[in-house]
């Protein structure tokens, strides 16, 4: 039953607060670039992915990282994760979500919270190469990476580490919308309607922007354009279609969710407690502090304590695959 009693995260001082934690790293962390090799990964629908490598001279294992909402494979986040990865002998694939990696993706649609359609294309590709492979995700990422271990339960995938995560989409949103988390909506909202802006001259019949300028809230936004771009009735079927939730007791391998209990993105279904008292292999683990995405534990250069534990979690999950002598 391995829903988490206790947390080991305890937050740098002065630092406790959600908010504080959510924006401190992208702020004041700057971690080296370490995926510095990039690949062109083409798909079955005629679009294509850009991954960012870091890989030793002898292909070992692989973690794999997915980034959250408006992010890219070049944040702090997913580059410190990477770096403590790559550091303790694990290749490191960063990959980003279709539109994220600096060039705009060639078809209309783009990515949203549920595309797990994309991370199993690279899974795909990765486990010709590696025969251990791991996962890691953050926010969005997360959810599209839990997402896909219930969808997939013989996946090529020892385990999961994944932080931050929206897993209930309608609980996300709620939260996003209150008074005092607005300021982290207009900074997404601002950016998606950037690049619904940019693809326009490409599909002008099939993206109207009358009103794009007037979208100010996650409601409208995946109205407009989430649901019917990507095949959803409405948004609120795209929340409930897409949130990882419902999948997460079909996992079947070491998965592990660390959600902040002071996170400003998440609401209360994204605790999901009651799974992972029932899974053998969904972990829940619930610090009282951390934010969203942030688990500052120390400002200084040193790993960060979310770092430490996904690197923990998953050298448990690999070392129960070893064969034995």
């Amino acid at each position: 039953m391995p829903l988490l009693a206790r947390s080991s995260f305890l937050p740098a001082a002065g630092l406790g607060n959600g908010h504080l934690q959510t924006v401190w790293p992208a702020l004041f962390r700057k971690p080296p670039l370490v995926t510095t090799q990039r690949e062109r990964l083409e798909l079955a629908d005629g679009d294509f992915l850009i991954l960012d490598w870091a890989r030793h001279p002898t292909p070992v294992r692989l973690a794999i990282i997915t980034h959250g909402l408006e992010s890219h494979s070049r944040d702090t986040t997913i580059q410190g994760m990477a770096g403590a990865f790559f550091a303790s002998g694990w290749d490191v694939l960063a990959w980003n979500l279709r539109g994220c990696g600096g060039e705009p993706n060639r078809l209309a649609r783009f990515y949203h919270s549920g595309a797990s359609e994309d991370l199993a294309a690279v899974v795909d590709l990765t486990s010709r190469r590696y025969t251990e492979i791991a996962l890691i995700g953050f926010s969005l990422g997360g959810n599209i990476t839990l997402k896909y271990l219930g969808e997939n339960p013989d996946a090529p995938v020892l385990g999961t580490a994944t932080f931050s995560v929206p897993c209930d989409l309608t609980s996300s949103v709620i939260e996003l919308d209150r008074p005092t988390n607005r300021v982290y909506t207009r900074r997404f909202i601002k950016s998606l309607r950037a690049k619904i802006a940019e693809k326009y001259p490409l599909f002008p019949n099939v993206l109207n922007i009358t009103n794009l300028n007037s979208i100010t809230t996650f409601h409208q936004f995946d109205s407009a354009y989430t649901a019917p771009l990507h095949g959803f009735a409405s948004a609120e079927d795209y929340w409930e279609m897409s949130s990882c939730r419902s999948y997460l007791p079909r996992i079947t391998v070491p998965a592990l969710l660390v959600n902040a209990a002071n996170d400003p993105f998440l609401g209360e279904a994204c605790y999901p407690r009651e799974i992972a008292e029932a899974s053998p292999f969904f972990h829940l683990e619930i610090p009282e502090s951390g934010g969203h995405c942030g688990f500052v534990s120390s400002t200084s250069d040193a790993l960060a304590w979310h770092e430490t534990r996904a690197l923990e979690f998953l050298e448990m999950a690999r070392a129960k695959r070893l064969p034995r002598d």
